[in-house]
């Protein structure tokens, strides 16, 4: 009988806040980082792969996605989470809620959620969760029972919903959220949100730590009048415009009264999601001086560290909030460089090309185009690619996209390469210069705003639990994704 199922030698590990890489050796043994060193080199194992002496980071967890938003969910987790083992993503953790998109469907979380796990369910080839938004008041109700029972310990609050559309101005709400009649979506329902989130959490106090709200900071009402505005000035286009509208002090606001709502509320774990300008950090910062009792977290994603306003490749970059200008993308690498980024993410939310444009004379009205894109298999190497150029260190781009938010979420065996820790790894070619081609991606979009971009770090290998699932840059295998249930591990 071999001692290891998998060794894995002559690879550099990086680990999550480690000044440099360590050239040496992995071993695994039923899913499991078994054994790390050089002298495993010539262990006995089933199967022995050499790394090529390419990084081998942990494997990434993508803690902000959408699957099934613009697509079938059944089919959005078979492509997209191909898309994910193409960018070293070993786990997806995707924001679900009752509405149109997703199921088009209102109701209880007991009614909507197991129809979500069984849809999933052995499609998709990473592993995966849910956090889940509370749309009415009974689904404050629910989330004890969704922590006790389903493992969703984090939730979602979509500030500007209540009054403003998901792509733009609109004035019917009530069936876009398909929330019973006489509730709103305001922030007194923020508020009982938050309340009913920090019941839970003294609760369940051992796992109070993972249990958090996250939130999508834009002001609705400056957003509906900044939009009449552009429009009807008509001096700037496509994703300038887009911008002007959603302007960046609409975000600054909105996480100054969710802060001070955390505050009202005693909840103590937010995280403030996909904050896209310097506006945005600055307000972040100084609701973290203002409330230190509050564990702020601060997400950015690898669309607003890559991308400009001037520089995406067309329409197809238009997402909430908006891609900005150059001065905040700067921004943003310097609160990455300096720490103040707790974690990035892709914010992936495939739309095809005719959802996403529509077709005739509107394919060019950002103002008609569909919100978000794809971009989990850019993630790593985007990251790596441009990290390196500004000198910030590999432990520090691993503790973003793997360490820091799996301990936030509860993903206790995830994040990091050490005895104990599943085996999820990906393997990156540190000198490989490639350029961005929509149709090279497993992603079942059509289109990248990244298109054309030329990267400097590409992943080649990803293993999920030891078992690889990506290799030479395809995919292999059948899919072996598993629902994280969280808290997982020990």
């Amino acid at each position: 009988m071999t001692a290891y199922d998998l060794v894995l030698h002559n690879i550099d590990l990086v680990r999550p806040g480690a000044d440099t890489p360590v050239r040496t050796a992995i071993a695994v043994k039923d899913g499991k980082v078994a054994a790390i060193g050089p002298e495993l080199a010539t262990a006995e194992a089933t199967e022995v792969v050499d790394g090529g002496g390419k990084l081998a980071f942990p494997g990434v967890v993508d803690a902000h996605q959408h699957w099934g938003i613009y697509h079938p969910l059944a089919i959005d987790t078979e492509t997209e989470s191909r898309a994910c083992a193409q960018g070293g993503v070993t786990t997806a953790l995707n924001y679900m809620r009752t509405g149109q998109y997703y199921l088009n469907r209102g109701g209880r979380y007991e009614e909507v959620f197991p129809e979500v796990l069984s849809t999933v369910e052995g499609r998709a080839y990473v592993d995966y969760g849910f956090h889940l938004a509370p749309m009415m008041s009974a689904h404050i109700d629910e989330i004890p029972e969704l922590i006790s029972k389903y493992g969703v310990s984090s939730f979602k609050v979509f500030m500007f919903y209540g009054s403003h559309g998901l792509h733009g101005k609109s004035s019917d709400q009530s069936e876009f959220l398909m929330i019973p009649e006489g509730e709103r979506y305001d922030y007194a329902h923020f508020e009982f949100v938050m309340r009913g989130i920090q019941a839970a959490r003294e609760q369940f106090p051992d796992i109070a730590s993972e249990i958090s709200l996250s939130l999508h900071c834009e002001t609705a009402e400056i957003m509906t009048a900044y939009t009449e505005r552009v429009e009807r000035e008509g001096k700037l286009k496509g994703l300038e415009a887009y911008s002007a509208s959603r302007p960046p002090h609409s975000e600054g606001l909105a996480i100054s009264i969710a802060s001070y709502l955390a505050h009202e509320t005693g909840l103590a774990n937010i995280n403030l999601l996909h904050l896209s300008s310097r506006k945005a950090l600055d307000a972040a910062l100084r609701m973290a001086e203002a409330f230190p009792h509050v564990d702020f977290r601060r997400e950015v994603t690898i669309g607003h560290l890559l991308v400009d306003y001037t520089t995406a490749h067309g329409l197809g970059g238009k997402v909430n909030p908006p891609l900005r200008e150059r001065a905040d993308v700067d921004a943003l690498w310097e609160a990455v460089k300096e720490g103040t980024v707790d974690w990035v993410v892709s914010d992936h939310a495939c739309c095809k090309d005719e959802r996403k444009f529509g077709k005739g004379d509107k394919r060019d009205d950002v103002f008609a185009a569909k919100s978000g894109f794809g971009g989990t298999e850019y993630l790593l190497a985007g990251l790596v690619s441009e990290g390196r150029k500004r000198g910030v260190p590999l432990g520090r781009l691993a503790e973003l996209v793997t360490a820091n938010p799996a301990r936030r979420y509860g993903l206790r065996n995830k994040g990091d390469l050490a005895v104990g820790f599943d085996a999820d790894i990906a393997l990156v070619d540190p000198d490989h210069t490639w350029t961005v081609r929509a149709e090279d991606s497993e992603s079942s979009q059509e289109y990248t705003p990244f298109e054309g971009q030329e990267l400097t770090a590409k992943v080649t290998d990803t293993f999920l639990r030891g078992t690889r699932i990506l290799q030479d840059g395809k995919i292999v295998g059948e899919p072996a994704g598993r629902y994280q249930k969280r808290p997982v591990g020990a």
